[in-house]
């Protein structure tokens, strides 16, 4: 690894623990670019299921939650390196409720909007 991207700071933890904070982050960033993919899609082809502000406004709902959620992906990916490092306990996952938060608005939202087309 290039000298730029190593941590500085404290010792390296087993592998195993690296390589599961790793698989840990791909799979955010997997759910990151499904809300992405989902936000283009329902502005796509939305639009002869939903009105048009709830299309847009649950589009663009998708859209930031899920960059967000690459953002956050990233900097808990980096924190929980470092805790692994010092020997700290592992920060909290604070994505985990926004992202059923999200899901369960975009649900409520399409049944209903379902329900009255």
């Amino acid at each position: 690894m290039p000298s730029w991207i190593r941590f500085r700071s404290g010792e390296d933890p087993d592998p195993r623990f690296t390589l599961a904070n790793e698989r840990t982050y791909l799979a955010w960033i997997r759910t990151a670019t499904a809300f992405v993919a989902s936000g283009l899609g329902l502005e796509a082809f939305g639009g002869n299921v939903l009105s048009p502000v709830v299309c847009v406004a649950l589009a663009a709902l998708l859209l930031v939650a899920g960059g967000v959620i690459a953002l956050v992906a990233f900097v808990h990916w980096i924190s929980a390196e470092r805790a692994l490092r010092a020997g700290r306990a592992l920060p909290v996952p604070v994505m985990a409720p926004v992202v059923a938060a999200v899901l369960v608005i975009c649900a409520i939202v399409l049944s209903v909007e379902v329900m009255n087309s």
